[in-house]
């Protein structure tokens, strides 16, 4: 049984389903039965599931709200991500745990891969590299996947908006902050194959550590919305002119990477890791989208 921390998140949705379509054994559990700021609790309910391996999807992933909630952003994405990898690490059993771009300040010129030098600029990207820290402590066989940018039909993101602006006739979007749209079910999918390819062990040394897990190809965000819209036309939908704004005209609390563009040559190496093309994935969200009667 392949056990999820975190319920509602998209990564944990997109597990839900591809290990639906693969006939895989998988429980995704949130609160009140899993509570990262619980530790008694969350692991009574990991371990009742004898669990073959455990995906840690749950975060405090409010990124501007860090900025003036810091402590438990951090107890959830440090402390939280901790004890989850522990108890992995007690039972024998393989660990994934996710970790973000924000963990970079953005000042590399070309797309960062793993060796680069961290230096997180907000309370969201320091806590989660404190749960990087705090992972590979509890468990030196975690695997840890750095993503970015990440879309899918679920919950929030910037897809689902622009999607919900497309009535308007303009709209204003940040050109200059680069990264790679990342689609949730290629997350998840990549995620089983790891599993797959460690057939049940827990990761040799030479397999775990730290990742980058991103969709191919990069863009700014003034670009992925430029593609939205593209795609929502093509369909027929009416859509807005976009108009490129400097991030210094969306002010924001917390202070975005200008660049978070992840080199994803690693994971391709150790698991044949391929991600799609973020174009290719968008045009599939959107058709999902459109199935469940999401675009108006």
């Amino acid at each position: 049984m392949i056990v999820v921390a975190g319920k509602s998140g998209q990564v944990a949705q997109s597990l839900i389903e591809v290990a639906s379509d693969r006939t895989l054994a998988l429980t995704a559990m949130g609160r009140p039965e899993l509570d990262l700021l619980d530790a008694a609790t969350t692991a009574r309910a990991v371990r009742a599931c004898t669990p073959t391996a455990i995906v840690n999807a749950a975060a405090y992933t409010a990124v501007d709200q860090a900025e003036s909630d810091e402590a438990t952003a951090t107890s959830i994405n440090a402390d939280g991500a901790a004890m989850l990898a522990e108890i992995a690490h007690s039972l024998g059993v393989p660990f994934i745990h996710f970790s973000t771009d924000y963990v970079f300040d953005g000042t590399k010129t070309g797309p960062y891969v793993e060796t680069d030098a961290v230096g997180p600029t907000g309370a969201y990207g320091r806590s989660k590299l404190a749960g990087e820290v705090a992972v590979m402590r509890a468990n030196p066989n975690a695997i840890i996947l750095r993503t970015a940018w990440v879309f899918s039909p679920f919950g929030k993101n910037f897809l689902k908006t622009m999607a919900a602006l497309s009535s308007r006739d303009t709209l204003s979007v940040v050109a200059d902050q680069f990264g790679n749209p990342t689609y949730a079910p290629d997350i998840a999918t990549a995620i089983l194959d790891v599993l797959t390819a460690l057939e049940g062990a827990v990761p040799t040394p030479s397999q775990a550590g730290i990742y980058h897990l991103a969709g191919n190809n990069d863009t700014s965000w003034h670009g992925f919305a430029t593609e939205i819209f593209d795609v929502l036309a093509a369909m027929g939908n009416h859509t807005p002119d976009v108009k490129a704004i400097a991030t210094a005209d969306y002010p924001t609390p917390a202070i975005r990477p200008s660049n978070s563009r992840l080199d994803c040559t690693k994971i391709s190496q150790a698991f044949g890791i391929k991600m799609p093309d973020w174009q290719e994935s968008t045009q599939h969200c959107i058709k999902r989208l459109s199935q469940m009667g999401e675009l108006g």
